[in-house]
């Protein structure tokens, strides 16, 4: 059997998404179930180094998971631009999981490397449209392919929605309802410190809800349910203070909830309210309801409930008596008839069959300047107190 081997240089996974989904639940997943089987004969096999700017944070990733997947600590360097020239040997994808506003240098970089065969990035690709679409015609004009992590698509619940959907479950779709958040400790009057990273409340540095999560409700909603035509939204600061890491209280400056209405070409609904803070009694952290003419879904990150058409009770509104109604009792939980793997991983090996084999792979950095561009729509409604057209990027 022929073992390829594809050299990954894994820039800023230090962060929690880059170490957690990318590099431990990923690329060392993927080593150690003993690479990408293509077929009998073929077998790619994911080579990483990390680099960053912490060389302690950098060592200590990489004499933790390299011993549990190939036996010895990962290769390491902070020296970015000589493992991209090949210092460090041969190297054929560029990741990028560091801070947007620095993710277009490291792509131009990428771009500029004969090594580099490949680029796949985190998102936001960027903060601004216009710089969106500059990186995807850069790596393009480059000859890079080129992705970008669109992971929520590979959750086990939307690949069930997916599946109810393409079954005619629902019907007609009628309206899609998704709420998400939760609580984020600010660190200033409680000895919780805040659970996420400080800059994501700060604009000067790529913060924000909206830039956040309207690029993840774009592929979500556009590979589900339909292209976007038009949007309405309103973002706030609901916390004017928090603490930084370094136990600094600083000004926040990005909206931590953002509150949107897509409507859809069809004519369907979405309505989707994003927040930092919330405190959650719903199901999951993520919950998005689909009605139907034919039937109803919600899903949370994992499960899905249905209730259809011949399941629906018939309620009366009567606020004089307790309600006699159990509503939460007409519902079925879909069963997990398959086994669903880390959507982050799922994502990797497709990229990785793409780079190797040449396979299709739509989620590119054009589908990310997509999701830049809903975000920077949404700033625009809740500037202009208005409904926005989105027009696409062609």
């Amino acid at each position: 059997m022929e073992q390829r081997r594809i050299g990954i240089i894994m820039n800023g996974v230090t962060g929690r998404m880059g170490t957690n989904q990318h590099l431990i639940r990923s690329i060392t997943a993927i080593i150690q179930q003993g690479g990408v089987k293509i077929s009998p004969d073929l077998t790619l096999m994911p080579d990483p180094i990390l680099t960053g700017r912490n060389a302690n944070k950098l060592k200590a990733l990489a004499e933790a998971h390299g011993p549990g997947a190939i036996g010895k600590p990962y290769k390491f360097s902070t020296d970015v631009d000589g493992v991209i020239a090949g210092k460090e040997g041969d190297y054929e994808v560029f990741f990028d999981a560091s801070g947007t506003l620095q993710r277009a240098g490291f792509l131009e970089k990428a771009c500029a490397s004969e090594m580099i065969k490949a680029v796949y990035c985190e998102k936001p690709t960027a903060t601004e449209t216009d710089k969106a679409v500059a990186i995807a015609d850069m790596v393009e004009k480059a000859g890079k392919k080129n992705g970008v992590v669109q992971d929520k698509l590979w959750l086990s619940s939307f690949r069930k929605i997916a599946m109810l959907k393409e079954l005619g479950f629902f019907g007609k779709i009628l309206s899609v309802k998704g709420d998400f958040g939760y609580w984020v400790f600010s660190g200033m009057d409680s000895d919780q410190p805040m659970q996420r990273p400080s800059w994501n409340y700060r604009a000067e540095d790529g913060g924000g809800m909206m830039i956040d999560m309207f690029c993840h409700w774009e592929y979500v909603i556009t590979n589900l349910f339909g292209p976007i035509k038009s949007l309405v939204a309103h973002g706030h600061i609901d916390l004017d203070e928090r603490r930084a890491e370094d136990g600094k209280p600083f000004k926040c400056t990005a909206d931590d909830s953002a509150y949107a209405m897509f409507l859809l070409e069809d004519g369907t609904m979405c309505q989707f309210n994003s927040s930092w803070a919330t405190r959650v009694r719903r199901d999951d952290l993520l919950t998005v309801h689909v009605d139907g003419t034919k039937g109803s879904a919600v899903a949370g990150l994992r499960e899905v409930y249905t209730q259809s058409a011949a399941n629906t009770p018939k309620p009366v509104w009567n606020p004089d008596i307790e309600q006699p109604i159990d509503f939460y009792g007409g519902w079925e939980l879909v069963p997990n008839n398959i086994e669903y793997d880390n959507a982050f991983k799922i994502q990797w090996e497709l990229f990785l069959r793409h780079v190797a084999l040449d396979e299709p792979f739509t989620w590119d950095l054009r589908a990310g300047a997509r999701g830049v561009q809903l975000a920077e729509l949404g700033m625009q409604s809740w500037r202009e107190k208005c409904w926005v057209d989105v027009p696409g990027l062609d």
